[in-house]
């Protein structure tokens, strides 16, 4: 199972997001969400577990909870959607 985790302070790193999950589990990965331009965390990660039972246990466990000295939100991860960019791309709007 695929967990969103949201709240996370900018010291939490990949490593200590896996220790944290792997009290109740196995834990196939986990990254946290670094932003492109600046370099740091944008808050939010995500940890792939094989079990979905242990996931489950994990997820009840951890949400809400304090990590960092802030209260993160766990829950199962939505499908990724496609996105458009920012701004219009392509011959229309070229000059």
């Amino acid at each position: 199972m695929n967990i969103y985790v949201a709240g996370l302070g900018p010291e939490v790193a990949a490593e200590s997001l896996k220790a944290l999950f792997s009290a109740y589990g196995q834990v196939d990965s986990s990254k946290v969400m670094i932003d492109g331009f600046t370099g740091y965390s944008r808050g939010f990660g995500f940890v792939e577990m094989p079990d979905n039972a242990e996931a489950a246990k994990a997820i009840l466990a951890i949400d809400g909870s304090m990590v960092e000295g802030l209260a993160v939100s766990v829950t199962e991860a939505k499908p990724a959607t496609e996105r458009k960019g920012s701004y219009p791309v392509g011959p229309k709007y070229r000059k």
